[in-house]
This record gives structure tokens, C-alpha cells and sequence, in this order.
């Protein structure tokens, strides 16, 4: 069943129609018929056999462990699985020693019945919005054009690639600036953000302590809303489709809207006018902080490229260093040049501009396109790392802004390019409003789609 959604996958599995065993060896079928071996950094062929074989017997009798027993999932490799060395995309993590036991989020599933593929594929250190990966290779975008290779986003790269081949309907990545939403937008899939704290982080490689969260990519809404349901130990989505006459949205004036492709711009106005079409109010809303924290970047620097720094610095400042990416060692180095006084007043103004948002928007659900541009071609930004940055830069614009404020997102496709290439639509919440958020993507998502 490629390309079936999880929520599919699971009404097949309960009804006896499919069967977890085979589901679990379709994937691995499917990989190999894909061909791409930069998805994977490991597949857990023995793990998910037996998973699968331990679904079975519940399913069989009747009783199973929650709503997703015996769907298929891959983890991004920042998520510890017992017994096996936690890459987060690098070389130098290798001779680390091997977990002692699984992420709790990863616990949390293997308890609800999942079956665990693999680990897959993501810039190092999760330190990027282009997804390349010069160690284990960067995975294709299936939706290139013939003769190119478009970036698959990061930093959860292969979470938006192995979704949108059809190889799993869920995988789970980590966002601290955009990581699950960037790549949902260039692969075409949703990819949901929550907010800080919604899940445990242990047993996750940590780039960000104040910005890393973690969130699933998947083919619709209904599939996030589930998995999150499940990671709650709920039996089903406590987030109902809202009645679009009863949704507000807000569009900002600032930052989100500079420097879009023509793509990206037609996409979003047209989605907007499906959307209030559909009896929705859309208004628009001044938000100067969304400068402010443009600003304040610009004067003290990235609160992620401090705290990477710390998290890092043993490597940054070792002989380990020559063995990591450029690219990703250059951005964490910005962090040496950053003084406590930085660090403080970025996150006092954290805090500050958290609240003065959140009570600007209210009830109100944020509109912006995910990405301003669609996938860019890999080659240019390998042959210069000059446009590497600006387009990485600009990639991490709008969804940074949000990790930034703690708001939660989805973003879900919403068109395509003249080059077949997908493109986003963002629809974000103030911290801690995920249920409402995910009630107004559930009953928006058809319109979005167009």
C-alpha cells in the first residue's frame, strides 16, 4: 500500500485486512526498490520483524496496544534506539557508546505497538535548512526534475524524503528552527512543529536546550494529529476538525512576506482566498517583533548557535573538527563570537516578545508560507558555501521565527512550482495552543490542498 496514510494503514490493521508483518517487509521492499541508500543511515530489519511479529499476536487477539499498533515509523538519527550508536548525521559520533535504552518518545511508541524501521538521514548535528550531508550522502527529492537534484530540507532530511516516497507514512524528526516544517514544505507532506516541552526529550541528540522540539512528517493532518494523540497516551486525536466559519487567521505585515518566489507568493494568496471563500475571517495583524527579532539576531546572534557551541565545543575546539562539515562547523563557530550579554538578552527578550505576541494574536491562527522559495538545486550551494548561507539563511527565515516565539505549526502543501516543485503553507500557534492549532489544520487541510 504505498503512499497510504498512517491513519489508512491503521483502520486496515485493526479490521484484519492487513497485516503487520507484511507491512513491516513492504518497507524494506520498498527501499530497496527506491534505490537511494543516503535514506537510511541504519535499518532495523530485526527489530521491526519482531515488533511486527508482537503486533500480530495483539491484533489478532483483539487487543491492541493503541490506534497506530503495527504501523510502520522511521526515526530521525538524533533518537537513541537501545543497543546502536546515535549518529545525529555525523562520522564523529561513531565511536560514541551505543544507548542503553530507547528515546522516551521512541519507548512511548514501541509501547503503543509501532513498528521501528530505521534511523534515516540528516545534516549533521542538525544544524542546517538545506538537508545536505556530505558523510552519509543527502537523499534525492523525489520531486526533482529529471537531471537535477533538489535540496530535500533539513534538517530532517530524509524524515520529509522516506514520507514522501512512499516508503512510511510517519517518520519523526526534531525542529529548533524550521527541521520538520522545512522539509514537509520541499517534499510535499505536512509536517507538524509542537511546542516546547509537548514531548520528553530524552534520549534525543540535543542541538538547541532552549529551541529543540520534536514533531512528525506524515501525508495528512489526521496523521499527525493520531501520532501525537498516541505519543499522549490518548486512544484517539483529542483535536476535532474546526467548522471553517468559526477559524480567524492572521496575516503579519512583517518579515514573512519579503524576498518570496513567484511561486510561493501566487500559491499563498491563492490558498488565502480559498480559505476566506470557505467562510473564514483572515485579517491583517502588525506584528514589529517579528522585526525586532531580526534585528536583535542581526546585534547579539542566534540563541541555537550559542547553545550548540556549548553542546559541541570539546569537538569545535578538538582534533574531530576536520572530520565534520564545513558548513555546519562554520555556523556553530558563529556562537565564539557571542558574549553572555548576548545570550541574556536574547533570551530575555524571548520572553518578553513570546507574550507580547501571544496576546496579539489571541485565538488567532498565523498564516505564512513554510518556505520562501521551493527546493533549490544542491550543486550550486556544494560549489559555493557563500550561497550555501544565503540560501540556508533564507530557507530558516520564516519557521525561525517561530521557534523563536515557541509557537507550534503545521505546514501543509499547497501547490507546486512550474517546475513541479511543492510549496507550503504555515499555519501557526502561539505556545502551548497545539490542540486548537491541529482542530483548524484538520478542518482547513482539503481548502489548503486546493
Amino acid at each position: 500500500m504505498t503512499h497510504a496514510t498512517a491513519v489508512e494503514l491503521a483502520d486496515g490493521l485493526r479490521t484484519g485486512r492487513l497485516d503487520p508483518v507484511a507491512l513491516a517487509e513492504e518497507v524494506y521492499e520498498r527501499i530497496a526498490a527506491h534505490g537511494d541508500s543516503a535514506i537510511y543511515i541504519e535499518q532495523t530489519r530485526a527489530r521491526a520483524m519482531t515488533e511486527a511479529a508482537a503486533s500480530r499476536l495483539r491484533l489478532q487477539a483483539g487487543n491492541p496496544a493503541s490506534a497506530l499498533d503495527g504501523v510502520p515509523v522511521a526515526w530521525k538519527d538524533l533518537f537513541d534506539l537501545k543497543g546502536r550508536v546515535t549518529t545525529a548525521g555525523s562520522v564523529v559520533t561513531q565511536s560514541d557508546a551505543p544507548a542503553m535504552q530507547d528515546a522516551s518518545v521512541v519507548a512511548t511508541a514501541r509501547r503503543a505497538g509501532m513498528t521501528t524501521t530505521g534511523t534515516v538521514n540528516m545534516t549533521e548535528f542538525a544544524y542546517s535548512g538545506i538537508g545536505l550531508n556530505p558523510h552519509y550522502g543527502t537523499p534525492r527529492n523525489v520531486h526533482s526534475p529529471k537531471g537535477q537534484q533538489r535540496s530535500p530540507g533539513g534538517s530532517s532530511s530524509s524524515c520529509g524524503v522516506v514520507v514522501s516516497a512512499g516508503i512510511v507514512p510517519l517518520s519523526v524528526g526534531s525542529d529548533t528552527g524550521g527541521s520538520v516544517r522545512i522539509p514537509a514544505s520541499f517534499n510535499g507532506v505536512v509536517g507538524y512543529k509542537t511546542s516546547w516541552g509537548r514531548y520528553p526529550v530524552a534520549g534525543v541528540y540535543r542541538l538547541s536546550q532552549s529551541l529543540d522540539t520534536i514533531g512528525p512528517l506524515a501525508h495528512t493532518v489526521a496523521d499527525c494529529a493520531l501520532f501525537d494523540a498516541v505519543l499522549r497516551g490518548l486512544e484517539a486525536s483529542d483535536a476535532q476538525p474546526a467548522d471553517n466559519g468559526s477559524l480567524t487567521f492572521v496575516i503579519p505585515n512583517q518579515v514573512f512576506f519579503d524576498t518570496l518566489s513567484p511561486a510561493v507568493a501566487a500559491n499563498f494568496d491563492a490558498t488565502v482566498a480559498r480559505i476566506e471563500a470557505a467562510g473564514a475571517r483572515v485579517q491583517p495583524l502588525k506584528l514589529p517583533e517579528l522585526q525586532e527579532i531580526m534585528d536583535l539576531t542581526e546585534i547579539h546572534g542566534f540563541l541555537a548557535g550559542a547553545e550548540a557551541l556549548v553542546n559541541h565545543k570539546d569537538r569545535i575546539y578538538g582534533s574531530d573538527v576536520v572530520r565534520m562539515d564545513s558548513r555546519v562547523v562554520r555556523r556553530i563557530l558563529v556562537g565564539d563570537s557571542m558574549s553572555a550579554l548576548d545570550v541574556l538578552v536574547l533570551q530575555q527578550a524571548r520572553v518578553r516578545l513570546m507574550a507580547a505576541t501571544a496576546a496579539k494574536i489571541g485565538n488567532a491562527i498565523v498564516l505564512c508560507p513554510t518556505t520562501a522559495t521551493t527546493a533549490m538545486e544542491i550543486a550550486p550551494l556544494e560549489a559555493d558555501e557563500d550561497a550555501f548561507f544565503r540560501h540556508n539563511g533564507l530557507t530558516l527565515r520564516n519557521t525561525s521565527l517561530g521557534n523563536f516565539l515557541d509557537w507550534c505549526g503545521v505546514s501543509i502543501p499547497n501547490g507546486t512550482d512550474a517546475d513541479g516543485m511543492p510549496t507550503g503553507f504555515l499555519m501557526s500557534a502561539p505556545s502551548g495552543q497545539d490542540r486548537a492549532l491541529l482542530a483548524a489544520a484538520l478542518g482547513c487541510e482539503e481548502i489548503i490542498r486546493g
